[in-house]
């Protein structure tokens, strides 16, 4: 490195990456936490409206609507 100031070998650039990484841990909801939206709430269809109470372990958009067949999303 020329003169040991975090420029590359031409002494144009820094060493390290400049990407736009996304990083560990952004998004809310995952893995618990307070963004989690817990056991209660219901499953919504998007498309009729129709409502079923969210199963524990089960992810509303695993869940096909009875009525239409779309897949459901999580309401509070």
């Amino acid at each position: 490195m020329p003169s040991r100031d975090g420029t590359g070998p031409t002494g144009n650039g820094p060493v390290w990456g400049g990407g736009m990484g996304r990083g560990l841990g952004a998004g809310r909801g995952l893995g618990g936490g307070p963004y989690a939206a817990g056991p209660g709430g219901n499953c919504v269809c998007p498309a009729c409206g129709y409502k079923l109470q969210h199963a524990t372990g089960t992810p509303c958009t695993n869940v096909a609507c009875p009525k239409c067949r779309s897949r459901m999303v999580r309401a509070a």
